[in-house]
């Protein structure tokens, strides 16, 4: 079978991993809610995680012209332009009190920078089948790994953000299909994609600082109750050795 084929499939088979949060359904209304901003700890972990612990390093294995690093800054600005289209941190008086964002504007944000995560590895995961088969697959099985909890944290940020239960379920899956999205790119592109690798991961570098460090961080940040904030940190935390104890399976 080409190895094109064998990216396709497996794309195809990673983006049923979107379902493992499908268990949260059972939960009840106020519990899972509650939950969710835990969620969103951990999916600020996982982009940055993702961006300082998978991304970067490997995009400094090559060599590279100074001037590509700006595709970073460019994936930086590209959120926060998004951000404020969608209205995102639209701040108004009101009473003599500020008012951030909602929380579905959040949660739009969310699938974006999801979204982008998803096609990054799709391209990544058809770079590596075309480099050899067995590394195709060891990309394959490392994708789906870092996908389960991230895929898990994306729900808990659509629940939270105000989304039903179901609707955040089958919106996580849309994004996910972007994955299959990632490998017909580089199957009808090939080679020019390829040479163009380090700048799309450096792109989605700049925008997980963004999601992660702008908008999921201040989110759970916000909580006063001492004992929750440290839970809350802590959850952050493990979100971080979790992303790197995936780096070390790779």
């Amino acid at each position: 079978m080409e190895p094109i084929s064998l990216a396709f499939i497996s794309a195809a088979l990673i983006t049923f991993i979107s379902f493992v949060a499908a268990p949260l359904l059972l939960l009840r209304d106020h519990v899972l809610r509650s939950l969710s901003v835990f969620l969103v700890a951990l999916a600020a972990s996982a982009l940055l995680g993702t961006a300082f612990l998978h991304i970067l390093p490997e995009v400094m294995e090559q060599e590279l012209e100074e001037l590509v690093f700006l595709w970073a800054i460019f994936g930086f600005v590209f959120f926060y332009v998004a951000e404020k289209l969608l209205h995102l941190h639209h701040v108004t008086e009101i009473e003599g009190e500020e008012k951030e964002h909602t929380p579905r504007e959040l949660g739009i944000l969310g699938l974006l920078g999801d979204f982008l995560h998803n096609f990054i590895d799709g391209v990544i995961l058809a770079a590596a089948f075309l480099v050899d088969i067995q590394l195709g697959f060891v990309t394959a099985i490392a994708i789906a790994l870092h996908e389960i909890p991230q895929e898990i944290a994306v729900f808990g940020v659509l629940v939270y953000s105000g989304f039903s239960k179901l609707k955040s379920l089958i919106l996580n899956f849309l994004s996910q299909t972007s994955i299959i999205l990632g490998v017909l790119l580089v199957a009808l592109t090939g080679e020019v994609v390829e040479s163009r690798i380090a700048s799309v991961l450096l792109f989605a570098v700049g925008s997980f600082v963004y999601l992660g460090a702008a908008d999921f961080v201040p989110e759970f940040r916000r909580e006063r109750d001492p004992r929750k904030s440290l839970n809350l940190f802590l959850v952050f935390l493990v979100g971080l050795v979790l992303v790197w104890l995936v780096g070390l399976l790779e």
